[in-house]
């Protein structure tokens, strides 16, 4: 078995030959310990992003804006109105009261109210509130010739063709007059259309007597309007105490339809990075993640220089491309988010009478912090990339590479149903629940079922003849019929995996068997642990330290002792001179001991067959 390994390894041994897996280890070793320090760099980098008082920053100014109630109707707050009455209410009560406190609770004056209020007694509100609406024209929209006598008028959903950019009203104020957006402000994203900057704007005064008088002025006066869509009410404000800024932005969408649907956005963001010592360790942590970076372009640009098109063959080097690609990104915002603010954030402190737009910086800061998110997301799940070696993980892997086909096949059979579920939940029911109020909601709707989590009551009823119907068959087929087919897929293809591994059919390269092997040469150079020896068997000892001398790694001998072993055993049984019967009765045992010795056999087969490939294809460059 030696002399054949030695053969086919093409003669006299080399290193790189002999010690290919001893390498392999020790690079996979070298590339997971290097990656663990970038994994805990990165870990300390976005972790030190996020602070406890951003949730309790935004509770309680979700609580003061959102939850309290308007005077005299403890039921409405700025969650729950629906109507302009209501809303006017919450702007002269609820938000009034909430963005000017300009005494203690002994109603004595705590600080200098020159510069602005300080909402609950801690968080600066920086410069003014901005209120602005955005409207429709009239006649958008078209009244169909039988209504006409009874309507004339036709006021659209909002688009950016359909805007009224027209003065109204009084004419006089910047509140009657159209702004024109600017260029650089992102659009707002709502309930029921997406909101471009500038519209009718104004911004409240520094003095809360002059700021109800406002409201009363413009109440009065009608400015919102049947073209009105919708209506941003925007400030900020800054806590010194823990150094973060609180954007808030409250909504409310007037639709087509009548009424008024509210919704809000509270970020608190630390748009001031470098102020305390910790901040500074962060600072190294980016440093140290570019290097990182720079250092797995460079290898990932070799190896793509070295395989060319067989190095996109494999489902790890594309997670690997990913992952680089979402670190560039990564940085690429953070230097974009620290210039914009080292430009503008001197110039929105500046002026205090003014509104400061914070939301343009909170906005791309969301931003990054999301792609950081996906970056750690992607960084964690590379692990199983060095851990696959692991015979647990790659039977796993095995697994799945062998059944893609058939959950393929399932996954297109699974979503036909689904999505004809979906339709027909969006159709009979989407005009009363809203879980099927679009047919987005109704997909998820369907997966919350699956979940467990559902409503029952509002399906039937919606209907009381198709909604158990539709309940009932859906989770017959979907959850007891189709999911269990899939469990069945996966559990037959295991159980395949797990029979081919236990006779033998595994990979030979375990990294947790090579780490522990070296931890034992280790203890043994370092005289705490004693050497294995055989001492009933000394001549094999010493033919299996002959062999490592020669160059054999301990992968070959083993094998070619095993094999040995099985060779011995054979002979001795079916090639003795003592056995005279014709036919011998095989146990089990022995035919997985010829099982075994066949597949060794394939192996080294099919090793040679490379190698002989190789040496004629060489020939036949060289000819």
């Amino acid at each position: 078995m030696a002399e054949a390994s030695r053969w086919h390894r093409g003669g006299a041994p080399k290193p790189k030959l002999h010690y290919r897996k001893e390498v392999e280890i020790r690079t996979t070793l070298q590339e997971l310990s290097l990656y663990f320090i970038f994994l805990i760099n990165l870990c300390i980098l976005t972790f030190g992003m996020v602070n406890p008082h951003m949730y309790y920053l935004n509770k309680v100014m979700s609580s003061l804006f959102l939850d309290t109630s308007v005077p005299g109707d403890e039921r409405t707050n700025f969650k729950s109105i629906r109507s302009i009455t209501d809303f006017w209410k919450f702007m002269e009560g609820p938000l009034l009261e909430g963005l000017y406190w300009d005494a203690w609770y002994t109603n004595k004056t705590l600080y200098n109210l020159k510069n602005s209020s300080r909402i609950y007694y801690e968080n600066i509100l920086l410069g003014v509130p901005r209120v602005r609406q955005l409207k429709v024209r009239n006649n958008t929209c078209k009244v169909y010739s039988s209504f006409q006598s009874l309507m004339s008028e036709c006021y659209d959903k909002y688009t950016s063709s359909n805007e009224d950019t027209s003065d109204f009203g009084l004419k006089q104020e910047t509140e009657w007059k159209y702004s024109t957006p600017n260029s650089s402000s992102p659009w707002h994203w709502g309930f029921v259309g997406v909101y471009r900057n500038g519209g009718f704007i104004f911004t409240l005064s520094k003095s809360k007597s002059d700021t109800k008088n406002k409201f009363i002025n413009l109440r009065l006066n009608s400015w919102i309007t049947r073209g009105t869509r919708v209506i941003f009410i925007d400030f900020s404000l800054y806590n010194a105490n823990v150094n973060l800024f609180c954007i808030i932005r409250l909504v409310a969408e007037f639709p087509a339809t009548g009424g008024m649907i509210t919704s809000w956005q509270f970020y608190s963001v630390k748009l001031l990075r470098y102020v305390s010592h910790y901040d500074y360790i962060i600072a190294s942590c980016e440093i140290t993640f570019c290097i990182f970076l720079i250092v797995f372009t460079t290898q990932e640009a070799q190896k793509i220089r070295e395989f060319k098109s067989a190095y996109f063959k494999s489902v790890w080097n594309w997670l690997e491309l990913l992952l680089l690609v979402l670190c560039f990104v990564a940085v690429s915002f953070n230097i974009y988010c620290n210039i914009q603010i080292f430009l503008l954030l001197e110039d929105l402190l500046k002026n205090t009478e003014k509104y400061s737009d914070f939301y343009f910086l909170a906005y791309w800061y969301i931003y990054y912090n999301n792609i950081i998110a996906i970056t750690i997301f992607f960084a964690w799940i590379k692990i199983f990339k060095f851990i696959s070696f692991n015979k647990t993980m790659s039977q796993l892997s095995t697994t799945l590479s062998r059944c893609l086909k058939d959950i393929v096949g399932f996954a297109i059979m699974f979503f036909i149903i689904f999505f004809a579920y979906a339709q027909l939940g969006f159709l009979v029911f989407g005009s009363q629940v809203d879980d099927f109020s679009t047919f987005q909601n109704a997909i998820f709707a369907q997966f919350r079922i699956v979940l467990g989590d559902f409503n029952f009551a509002g399906i039937q009823q919606a209907n009381r003849i198709l909604g158990p119907i539709y309940f009932i068959t859906f989770i017959f087929f979907v959850f007891f019929v189709l999911l269990n087919m899939f469990l069945a897929i996966i559990n037959d293809t295991y159980s395949e995996v797990k029979a081919d591994y236990s006779i033998g059919r595994r990979p030979d390269f375990e990294l947790g068997e090579m780490i522990k092997k070296s931890y034992n040469n280790a203890l043994e150079k370092l005289r705490l642990k004693k050497p294995q020896k055989d001492g009933d068997d000394k001549g094999k000892g010493d033919l299996a330290e002959q062999a490592r001398r020669e160059g054999f790694d301990e992968n070959e001998i083993q094998s070619a002792e095993q094999m040995k072993k099985w060779k011995e055993r054979l002979e001795k049984k079916y090639y003795s001179s003592e056995i005279q019967d014709d036919y011998q009765l095989v146990t089990q045992q022995e035919f997985r001991e010829l099982f075994l010795y066949a597949v060794e056999l394939e192996k080294e087969l099919h090793y040679v067959s490379l190698k002989l490939n190789r040496v004629m294809r060489r020939i036949s460059a060289l000819q």
